[in-house]
């Protein structure tokens, strides 16, 4: 994560696209995600995340440039994720507007600026953690499905664009 040479140049060799606005953090976990991940057959924790991959979690008091987030994966897939709350609404609103910059240059997973959570935060939250478990990523690795598609009762639905005339 220090060296941003190194990163883009591993990214160049495991042939990984790098788009204009992915920062180091961004090109990490995409390396992670191709190289990592999938080994990870044992039950394992993953901490330390990049915070530019986790606009929601708090930065860590030792290493700012990593968050208090860990991900839990089993049979090479993700089961878990947890982390502490931001409640820096300075901080979150700074986040969100980067996460607006990388939406509006193509990133889908990138999340929109939620002026009402801004706002609440403006008025305060306690240290504050959590962790949500994958049913349906369990329910995967016991049916042996290779899509999370096929598990998933209720999928969420994009809206498509109209057909172009």
């Amino acid at each position: 994560l220090h060296n941003e040479q190194a990163i883009h140049e591993l990214a160049n060799h495991l042939q990984i696209q790098v788009g204009p606005r992915d920062g180091p953090g961004k090109i990490q976990m995409e390396i992670f995600e191709r190289c990592v991940e999938h080994k990870l057959v044992n039950p394992t924790f993953i901490t330390g995340y990049p915070v530019e991959v986790s606009p929601l979690s708090r930065r860590n008091d030792e290493q700012p440039e990593t968050s208090d987030r860990f991900e839990f994966f089993v049979a090479g897939r993700e089961i878990a994720n947890g982390f502490s709350e931001l409640n820096d609404a300075e901080d979150q609103a700074e986040r969100f507007q980067d996460q607006m910059g990388k939406k509006d240059a193509g990133d889908q997973e990138a999340m929109h600026f939620d002026a009402d959570y801004i706002c609440a935060l403006e008025h305060g939250l306690p240290p504050t953690a959590g962790e949500g478990i994958g049913i349906d990523r369990l329910v995967m690795i016991l049916t042996d499905s290779p899509s999370i598609r096929d598990v998933v009762l209720f999928p969420h639905m994009r809206h498509q664009q109209p057909p172009a005339e």
